[in-house]
């Protein structure tokens, strides 16, 4: 498989590293190190799939390109468009020219939120009452100096989509009725931390993040019937921890199993590898999970950026 790189920023040159030998070109209006300024000025015949790593708003233009020219696309979360009809027209167009449009949440291969969900799918904690995440990284600087990020809902699309993305990896079809708990922004003009929660049905989900946590972190407590379960960390900033305690009846200290990893992060290359999979096992494109997702963020980004503008009345 050939792949174009569109977007060289911080995540182009991720995917294009990942992309190995199928990387044959990047793409990017302003870029002076990119190979071409726009993707139609590459020759249809020099690749069979983009990576398209491009802000929000010319997402559905070269996605719309992509598919028409029969091109399979792995694009950044979170796919986003002005209307949810036009995420279903993408979908329609994709199934119909057989191309695959997967949108990519590299943490759903993360060893721990792997083994997370196969520890919740067991049902060996039994039912499931409360998981709350906290995501947390310190580049509230680089986000209020750059000329596209620092707008909108703030951390709320950037690391909010992977927090309700973990979610439905985790939980499946899931209630979108989350609300908002708090919206701030100490550093920046948009929101650099977001409280969002679910109190619709079990499992309880609260959701924590932010951009001024100056060690970037991950946490998830998840309580259950039979037992708990925790990771502390992400492999990227290692080490990363998963702990799993049985509960112990009536009370007591529950026996404990801890898994720690200290390795470099797999994800890139596995979601890599995974589209490419799509690619050539013919799948079909589903795009339930990012209509799901685009909903949900939507109605709260409109709470995040009515919540900005009043604290700042």
């Amino acid at each position: 498989m050939r792949v174009v790189v569109a977007g060289l920023g911080v995540q182009g040159h991720k995917r294009r590293r990942f992309a190995g030998r199928d990387f044959v070109a990047t793409v990017d209006p302003v870029n002076p190190e990119a190979d071409f300024r726009d993707l139609a000025d590459i020759p249809l015949d020099r690749y069979d799939a983009v990576l398209a790593c491009i802000p929000d708003a010319p997402k559905v233009d070269l996605l719309n390109y992509c598919i028409a020219n029969g091109k399979h696309v792995l694009v950044e979360k979170p796919l986003w468009a002005a209307d949810e009809a036009d995420i279903i027209a993408l979908e329609t167009s994709a199934r119909a020219r057989g191309v695959v449009l997967y949108t990519a949440y590299n943490h759903r291969f993360e060893p721990h939120y792997v083994r997370m969900r196969d520890l919740i799918g067991s049902g060996e904690l039994g039912e499931i009452y409360s998981c709350r995440m906290f995501y947390g990284n310190g580049t509230a600087r680089l986000v209020r100096d750059s000329v596209w990020r620092d707008h909108g809902a703030g951390v709320l699309p950037d690391l909010g989509s992977h927090l309700l993305d973990t979610c439905r990896f985790w939980f499946g079809d899931i209630s979108d009725a989350f609300a908002l708990v708090g919206a701030h922004a100490f550093e920046n003009r948009s929101a650099d931390h977001v409280v969002i929660a679910n109190e619709a049905r079990r499992p309880r989900i609260e959701l924590e993040m932010t951009l001024l946590m100056w060690r970037n972190h991950f946490t998830c407590d998840i309580l259950a019937e039979k037992g708990t379960a925790h990771i502390s960390s992400l492999c990227k900033w290692g080490p990363s921890e998963f702990t799993k305690r049985m509960r112990v009846l009536p009370s007591g200290r529950p026996p404990e199993d801890s898994v720690t990893l200290v390795q470099d992060d797999p994800t890139w290359a596995l979601e890599y590898a995974h589209f490419k999979g799509l690619v050539e096992g013919g799948a079909q494109t589903d795009l339930t999970d990012a209509l799901w997702l685009h909903r949900t963020l939507k109605r709260l980004g409109d709470a995040v950026e009515a919540r900005i503008a009043e604290n700042a009345a």
